[in-house]
């Protein structure tokens, strides 16, 4: 398999993202594994380059992904205008390059010039300056690539957990969840870990919405509502599914680690033990994109912006997820049209 393209985008310039571009991509033997082609600006790369001062990363800069160099880290300039950088701020020039970025990855994206998009942070107040319409990346890119249904998850070496609900205040959980949708996150998920993460019959633990998932009644009907009735139609369409399990003991006794995935009902449900367990090795994916998107697992970390105390590990784990996701999809869509071959092989560990 040729080396697949992995568009980059640069995410707020006065935050980490510059930052923690350079740190994973500054090793000799990076572009032996993709060509990487970051979509921001030359300057804005080369004011964090002087800041982190690491000799490994270099980079030349072109105008078309088409045109990106092989064994390169190539920068493609979306914007020529002057640039005010103001470390640790969020700024409307900030939120419009983010932006920018992110709507040139995406048409790229979708004319075939690249084969997966890792995402820098962007920070929410920037990007509102900015005209940005959405709550964040997941949100855009569902309607950029108009996906049916899309599943915000996160991934670790050893825990993948999804979402139910994103970006949604706790007090409106009731009324945004239901039985249809807890479903179509349930296949689409589903579907994920079978083309993308290479499992052949996944496993997908479902969390309750209420504590001690709600007590058969007494602390809450969600569960009886409309989560054990999802799960028993998921599992009617194929889809692996069982629960709903109290979330504190289900990761308490480690009962997370007898499943393939775990979709929790909200952020902060699911979020907070995958970040305790995994925090800075953790990576963002999001299924039900016709392209593999993954971004590191933290935010523009304004305050220590400008630093170079920030870790690239995260952002180095999103790019060879993407890589090897693209690599096992890609196989599952050949087995898929010559069902005659073996079942693809379990996921490469990621390598570093």
């Amino acid at each position: 398999m040729s080396k697949i393209k992995i568009g980059i985008t640069i995410g707020d310039m006065n935050g980490i993202g510059p930052e923690v571009i350079i740190k994973a991509l500054a090793h000799s033997k990076m572009t032996d594994y993709f060509i990487p082609i970051i979509y921001g600006s030359s300057k804005v790369m080369s004011y964090h380059k002087n800041i982190v001062n690491n000799p490994n990363f270099s980079y030349v800069s072109i105008r078309d992904a088409e045109n990106a160099g092989y064994n390169k880290i190539n920068v493609l300039n979306v914007w020529e205008d002057n640039i005010n950088i103001t470390l640790g701020e969020a700024s409307e020039e900030s939120g419009k390059i983010a932006f920018k970025a992110m709507e040139k990855a995406v048409e790229d994206a979708q004319a075939g010039k690249i084969d997966a998009l890792v995402t820098a942070p962007i920070n929410k107040a920037a990007m509102e300056m900015a005209g940005f319409k959405h709550v964040g990346h997941t949100e855009y890119l569902t309607e950029a690539f108009n996906a049916p249904e899309t599943v915000m998850t996160m991934v670790s070496d050893s825990l993948i957990v999804a979402l139910a609900s994103n970006h949604v205040p706790v007090s409106q959980l009731s009324d945004h969840l239901d039985k249809k949708k807890i479903i179509r996150k349930l296949k689409v998920l589903s579907k994920a870990l079978k083309q993308d993460f290479a499992q052949e019959k996944p496993t997908i633990a479902v969390l309750g919405m209420n504590p001690h998932a709600g007590d058969s009644g007494v602390i809450g009907t969600d569960e009886e509502d409309y989560v054990k009735p999802a799960i028993k139609e998921a599992k009617n369409n194929g889809v692996l599914a069982v629960g709903p399990y109290p979330a504190d003991g289900f990761f308490g006794s480690n009962g997370f680690r007898k499943t393939n995935a775990i979709l929790a009902m909200y952020h902060d449900q699911g979020l907070i033990p995958f970040k305790l367990l995994s925090f800075g090795t953790g990576v963002n994916f999001t299924a039900g994109l016709p392209i593999v998107r993954t971004s590191p697992d933290h935010g523009t970390a304004y305050d220590i912006a400008g630093k170079n105390k920030a870790s690239g590990d995260s952002m180095r784990k999103a790019l060879f997820l993407a890589k090897d996701l693209m690599k096992n999809r890609k196989q599952f869509l050949e087995d898929t049209r010559d069902p005659i071959k073996k079942a693809p092989k379990p996921q490469e560990k990621i390598q570093e």
